[in-house]
C-alpha cells in the first residue's frame, strides 16, 4: 500500500514514478557572500535544466544557504516551467532559429543525422535533457550561463513545426511537405 501524501491526498508513489521520467542537469552553481559583523555568510545559487528527453524541457533557479537545498529548489522551479519543442524525426529542430536574452544571443541550426550535439556548456545541457541528438549551436555575445539558457529557451519557443504552420495557414501538412521536398530538389539541381 502506498503512503498517502498529507498535502494532496494522493499516493506519494505516483509522484516518484512521474519524477523518475525526468532527467535533470546542473548547469551552474554560484557562491555569493554576505559580509556581516561576525565575518562572511555564504549562500549558493543553482541553475538547473530538467527534461523528459522527448521534447519537453524547463529550467529553474534556486537560492539557499546549502548547495543541495539550492539544487532542489531549482529543480522544482524547472518542473513548473516546462515548454514543449516540436522535433523533426525525434532528433533535431525543424529549422534554424535565433534567440536572445539580455546580451546573450544564440543561433540554433538543424543538423543531419549523425552530427551530434555541437554546443557549449549551458546549451548542451538544454539539448541533452530535451532529447535532441543532432544540432549545431553557436553562442554570440554573453557567456553568462543564465543568459545563455534563457536565450536558448527564447529560440526554442520561436521554433515552429510543419503542423503548426499548416494550421496557421489553413493548409494540409502534406502540401507543405511536398513544397519543402520540391524546393530541396531545385536547390540540389542548381
Amino acid at each position: 500500500m502506498a503512503e498517502r501524501n498529507p498535502q494532496r491526498g494522493r499516493p506519494q508513489r505516483d509522484r516518484q514514478e512521474r519524477d523518475s521520467e525526468f532527467v535533470d542537469k546542473l548547469v551552474h552553481i554560484n557562491r555569493v557572500a554576505k559580509v556581516v559583523k561576525g565575518g562572511r555568510r555564504f549562500g549558493f545559487a543553482a541553475l538547473v535544466v530538467v527534461g523528459d528527453q522527448k521534447g519537453r524541457v524547463g529550467f529553474g533557479h534556486g537560492k539557499a544557504r546549502e548547495v543541495p537545498e539550492a539544487i532542489r529548489k531549482a529543480t522544482e522551479a524547472a518542473k513548473r516551467t516546462f515548454i514543449h519543442v516540436p522535433l523533426r524525426e525525434g532528433r533535431t529542430l525543424h529549422h534554424d532559429v535565433e534567440g536572445r536574452h539580455g546580451a546573450g544571443k544564440v543561433l540554433l541550426r538543424a543538423a543531419p543525422a549523425g552530427t551530434g550535439i555541437i554546443a557549449g556548456g549551458p546549451m548542451r545541457a538544454v539539448f541533452e535533457t530535451m532529447g535532441i541528438q543532432d544540432v549545431v549551436a553557436k553562442s554570440i555575445g554573453s557567456s553568462n550561463p543564465y543568459n545563455m539558457v534563457r536565450a536558448t529557451f527564447d529560440a526554442l519557443t520561436h521554433g515552429d513545426s510543419p503542423k503548426g504552420v499548416a494550421a496557421r495557414r489553413g493548409l494540409k501538412i502534406s502540401s507543405l511537405q511536398a513544397r519543402r521536398q520540391a524546393a530541396g530538389v531545385t536547390q540540389n539541381e542548381a
